[in-house]
């Protein structure tokens, strides 16, 4: 009896607050130059403080399956029963939105429906009010322009989103504005259902939003290293803005990328899941180093854990919008984690993963990221359940005077694997003479100093299967994500550094870096120190020659002689770490390379430190024998002393 009469104080509440609460939201129709939606109220009764404004698309929805929402006490003026609220643009999801507002009594509060965080998510019952919907006024125009390298160095690759499924088409020249010299060439379309989904939430009515169709257009015949402009769409359904970008030449004597992990997604309302604010610094920051350019040509680089949408379809709306600014212009390359995949029933499940391999890509199964993404090479995996491969895997290509390498770390990497096969069989034919750096990528770390111990065992297989291989085939550079920090390891195998500066010639092993700091904020913390078990102390290894928690993205930059990466931080957008990596090679006026002495004088020449041959005549004394060694020995010892390097500060030291 209790319960009901509660449930009917509740609904007259509802009652009454509806019958005199109105909710707008403007403008109805949004436009290419509409930056911002304002959502307003009045005549709400007795407001609380966790009434909220429930966001909401398509208009069809059901109260419960809301985007995400927003407080009401958001606003100055809420007290008084009315208020505004603003969002800034929302994505196009290919469908209208609507705004409702929700009661929320305190009495209601519950711990059985919480978000990714662990707090108390609405139940979307006692709606008061209704907003009427927000559509955009080209529902159907192209959106999510984004470039990536394609398996010829003369083509280049634009993907992008469109509402519907009809004809679309890349046009593309050397001149800004389009005529003479443009090319045009159809796009494919590819799209994925529902069904597809492998587990919940992505298959749920809560995560599931239809993605639309994405189209994917080949740019070929470009002349090497040249600034080339290009829009995508069609006359009938509308067309993107006219982008540029410079054309991949591999015979260029310098590699720019910038290269992070984890970045994530900013998104400005509460949701299911913790999105990464931090996430907008990083590109930002990104977006300033690229327009300094110039003409130079780049490329980006995500090392797994793209957009953390975790089964949340509309996350990876939001993702494509907030990169569209540099990856439109710059191609941007991604390799596979663990939120775009995992999943309980995913095929390949070792009896040491069993704890590893999870449920992190909130049933995704890797198929948004195999649709939205199309990268070199033909890579894939089946799903196992009659769903679109998952692909974008593991590739490689060169980029003027670097090779660079992804990898899987989700999928099968041990010895006799076809992942494996492929990543031994890459790493032979690599070109020393024309690409004397390799830079091999992956998600999940072979090395940190991170109190990752979920992570052991795999990476104990990393390390057993995959690091003879980075030794052998002398790659400069392995670059991981996963842990949300940044670390910068000596040059090392098996746990052994060979040199102990931030400046050499390549020394027989790979410098190791996490770069998971792109904007993903949870992290566990360094390994403790074991003796302190109750008091903990986090000792920095001496193979850790730098880490720190700020957020931020690496840069590269490569000629043939040197390969400089450098930690640049988003709390300043200034350099806070660097390491310089020599491949004994200079050019003589031929151009052609050659290869020089490994040791580095402090004047920044690489040469040999050598001993003037005297010719001596056997005639003297043993005496002045051992005075002369003496002597030389002496002199060798300051010379070797004089051509060290001071390594780079650790600023947390």
């Amino acid at each position: 009896m209790l319960l009901f009469l509660l449930f009917l104080l509740a609904a007259g509440e509802a009652a009454a607050a509806a019958a005199a609460t109105t909710l707008t939201a403007t403008p109805a129709k949004l436009t290419q130059s509409d930056r911002e939606i304002t959502i307003r109220w009045s005549g709400l009764p007795n407001p609380d403080g966790l009434d909220y404004v429930g966001i909401y698309s398509p208009p069809t929805s059901s109260d419960r399956d809301f985007l995400g929402y927003l407080f009401l006490n958001g606003s100055a003026t809420w007290r008084t029963g009315a208020g505004e609220l603003t969002l800034p643009r929302l994505p196009n999801l290919r469908a209208p939105y609507q705004f409702r507002l929700f009661r929320w009594p305190a009495r209601e509060y519950s711990y059985h429906h919480i978000d990714h965080d662990g707090n108390p998510l609405p139940h979307g019952r006692h709606r008061v009010a209704a907003s009427g919907e927000v559509a955009f006024d080209s529902p159907s125009r192209p959106d999510q322009v984004h470039l990536s390298f394609a398996d010829g160095v003369d083509e280049m690759r634009v993907m992008f989103v469109c509402g519907d499924g009809g004809r679309r088409v890349v046009r593309y020249g050397p001149a800004k504005e389009e005529g003479e010299g443009w090319k045009e060439v159809a796009a494919e379309v590819r799209t994925y259902e529902q069904k597809h989904m492998c587990d919940s939430p992505a298959n749920s009515s809560v995560g599931w939003r239809d993605p639309g169709f994405v189209f994917d257009g080949l740019m070929k015949g470009l002349e090497p290293g040249r600034r080339y402009f290009y829009k995508v769409g069609s006359n009938s359904s509308g067309w993107s803005d006219t982008y540029s970008f410079i054309s991949r030449d591999n015979e260029a004597n310098e590699t720019i990328a910038f290269l992070f992990g984890d970045m994530g997604t900013y998104i400005p309302y509460n949701t299911y899941v913790r999105t990464q604010d931090e996430s907008l610094s990083t590109v930002k920051w990104i977006l300033r180093d690229i327009q300094a350019l110039g003409d130079k040509p780049a490329f980006i680089s995500h090392i797994g854990d793209i957009s953390y949408a975790r089964g949340y379809a509309w996350v990876w709306d939001h993702f494509f919008n907030q990169i569209e600014p540099i990856a439109a212009n710059t191609p941007y390359h991604v390799c596979i984690g663990n939120h775009e995949y995992d999943w309980p029933l995913q095929p390949w499940k070792p009896w040491w993963a069993t704890g590893i391999y999870g449920t992190d890509g909130g049933g995704e199964c890797g198929i948004p990221y195999s649709v939205k993404f199309r990268m070199p090479g033909n890579s894939f995996v089946p799903t196992g359940n009659g769903a679109p491969d998952t692909r974008n895997l593991y590739y490689s290509f060169d980029s003027g005077v670097v090779h660079f390498v992804y990898m899987s770390t989700e999928t099968n990497f041990v010895q006799g694997s076809d992942q494996y096969n492929f990543i031994k069989a890459d790493l032979e034919k690599v070109n020393r003479s024309k690409t004397p750096f390799i830079v091999f990528q992956g998600h999940r770390p072979m090395y940190t100093s991170s109190n990752e111990a979920r992570d052991f065992a795999h990476r104990q297989q990393m390390l057993q299967n995959l690091e003879p291989l980075l030794v052998t085939y002398k790659v400069t550079l392995a670059l991981w994500g996963h842990v949300h920090r940044y670390e910068r390891f000596c040059p090392m195998k098996n746990f052994q550094c060979v040199n102990m500066s931030s400046s050499f010639v390549y020394p027989g092993a790979p410098v190791h870096l996490v770069i998971g700091m792109g904007g993903q904020d949870y992290q566990p913390f360094w390994q403790p120190r074991k003796d302190h078990p109750d008091v903990p102390v986090y000792p920095q290894p001496e193979r850790s020659m730098y880490r720190g928690g700020e957020f931020g993205y690496t840069k590269l930059v490569a000629t043939k002689e040197k390969l400089t990466l450098t930690y640049i931080g988003n709390h300043d957008g200034q350099v806070h770490d660097m390491v310089e990596i020599f491949s004994g090679q200079v050019s003589n006026n031929n151009g052609v390379p050659e290869v020089i002495d490994d040791t580095k004088l402090s004047t920044g020449v690489s040469t040999k430190l050598k001993i003037p041959l005297f010719s001596l005549e056997i005639v003297g004394s043993v005496m002045f024998a051992l005075v002369l060694g003496f002597s030389l020995g002496f002199l060798i010892r300051r010379k070797k002393e004089a051509a060290q390097w001071t390594p780079v500060k650790n600023e947390e030291t």
